[in-house]
């Protein structure tokens, strides 16, 4: 038997299964729940039921969204050519609100794992291709995470398309600004050195 009521230890125990959210952690977002109005608890469930209801996927990109098609694959300005392909929604947001970036997305929902049993079949591959056929693609950015996953889905991919018209890059990789060389491991250094660019145009 906890040492909450039965009601306050199921919160604590729904609430310590999310990610990064330890029994500590949940207990304290439980407790905080607790001593506010019922009113924050009432706009929570709320607002968890409908993002389960109202969010799916793009049908074109794949993001998250509560529309289809997204509010970036529908927008005109962005359809210059480029994809930037990425792994998952939290990458797409991340070069999103960088503000550099003004061609459209593709997201895979993972990256390649043969351990995990995560195979071509489980990513969203065939729909890339079958969009690449579909639109007018000049270039395809591959923006996944440097992993050994991601190193290795990116290869994949650059194999799978070199047949086609398309120009394919890779996002660079290598020394962070502020960053210590010291400090780098080596996989790091090695795409800082392959991704070096001339001083001289």
């Amino acid at each position: 038997m906890g040492i909450y009521p039965p009601p306050l230890e199921n919160l604590i125990r729904h609430l310590s299964k999310l990610p990064g959210i330890g029994q500590k952690s949940a207990t304290r977002v439980a407790l905080h729940i607790l001593k506010k109005p019922k009113g924050l608890a009432e706009d929570l469930s709320r607002s968890l039921l409908e993002v389960k209801e109202k969010i799916t996927f793009c049908s074109v990109c794949f993001n998250f969204t509560d529309q289809d098609p997204c509010p970036i694959c529908r927008d005109d300005t962005r359809g210059n050519g480029v994809i930037c392909i990425v792994e998952g929604p939290g990458d797409q947001l991340a070069i999103e609100e960088s503000g550099f970036f003004k061609g459209r997305y593709h997201v895979l929902h993972g990256v390649l794992s043969p351990l995990d049993g995560i195979g071509p079949d489980d990513l969203k591959i065939a729909e890339l291709l079958m969009r690449l056929d579909r639109e007018k693609i000049s270039e395809v950015i591959m923006a996944m995470n440097p992993t050994t996953e991601g190193e290795a889905t990116a290869s994949f991919l650059g194999k799978l398309l070199s047949n086609k018209q398309i120009a394919l890059s890779r996002i660079a990789l290598g020394i962070p600004m502020g960053g210590d060389l010291k400090y780098m491991d080596a996989m790091t250094l090695l795409h800082a050195l392959k991704s070096r660019t001339p001083l001289r145009p």
